[in-house]
């Protein structure tokens, strides 16, 4: 049995379809029972409830062979610190009470660092966390920008003909589509090879600046030309808080943009088979462009 933690998700709806597909009894995490319904009716055992309650972790991961966690967070709700700490020490406590041998758990490039990285330093904390459980293998698989992050991007060209954010706009970023993450992960789950605390990258095919993404995404919408422009960062807070995100998630967001443009969020590895990843972004630029078009206005 593995557990999958997150399960609806992009990551983790992934790796229940793989683990699945591969014959493997799955036991898929979620917080909506609607929602875990589809992955119930593929074979999976589903148990739906609050990734906080350390009681409904336990359960879920006791007996597992292996267990793949996350944090999932809403940009939308406030103390984001502070929930993903309460996240990361529920799914602590669970795995040192249910007494699962290994976890292969999401983190991110630049987790490395204690500070000054906007949303991924509460990643930092969870390492440390995972780090400090005694007999337990951890596979810390740390990856880059989420293809799906740029999907946002989409309406915003297409409404008003630009895309933009705080990053620089030539500063180059490891990125990766979630389904080779998931990939990776899957494999991990599977095999059970990995001892101790190993850490991966994971960095896709190559780096990419948002100007590059902006002209790829632009080109599979037939708007070739499109630019894309470094908003000020005063500017970004008003309109990420207009759209109902929290102000302290608002604010995280600009540190990490700073950190991508300064090159502190990073990869800490050379580019080499063991971290680069299939899934060209102009091959997913396409899927999802295609999937806009075809969809109801």
């Amino acid at each position: 049995m593995i557990t999958v933690l997150g399960s609806t998700g992009h990551t983790g709806r992934e790796i229940t379809r793989l683990l699945l597909d591969a014959g493997e009894a799955v036991r898929a995490l979620g917080r909506s029972e609607r929602r875990l319904a589809e992955l119930g009716d593929a074979g999976a055992q589903t148990l739906a409830g609050d990734a906080t309650d350390v009681a409904y972790l336990t359960e879920a991961f006791r007996g597992a062979d292996a267990v793949y966690t996350l944090l999932p967070f809403d940009p939308r709700s406030p103390g984001y610190l502070a929930a993903q700490a309460r996240l990361s020490e529920a799914i602590v406590q669970a795995i040192r009470a249910s007494g699962v041998r290994h976890v292969v758990a999401l983190s991110s490039v630049g987790a490395d660092r204690p500070a000054g990285t906007g949303f991924v330093k509460s990643l930092h904390a969870h390492e440390q966390r995972l780090r400090s459980l005694d007999g337990v293998n951890v596979l810390l698989l740390r990856a880059g920008a989420f293809f799906e992050s740029f999907e946002p991007a989409l309406a915003l060209i297409q409404h008003e003909g630009v895309n933009g954010d705080t990053v620089a706009p030539d500063v180059r970023i490891p990125m990766v589509a979630t389904r080779d993450v998931a990939a990776v992960a899957a494999a991990a789950l599977r095999a059970r090879d990995f001892t101790g605390v190993v850490v991966r990258e994971l960095l896709g095919p190559r780096d990419l600046s948002p100007s590059e993404v902006t002209s790829i995404i632009g080109r599979h919408l037939g708007m070739p030309d499109v630019p894309y422009v470094q908003f000020p960062e005063a500017d970004m807070v008003a309109a990420l808080t207009q759209e109902g995100l929290a102000e302290d998630f608002a604010a995280l967001h600009i540190e990490f943009n700073r950190a991508l443009s300064d090159g502190t969020l990073a990869a800490r590895e050379p580019r080499s088979p063991a971290n680069s990843t299939p899934t060209r972004f102009e091959d997913f630029a396409r899927q999802f462009a295609v999937a806009d078009c075809a969809a109801p206005a």
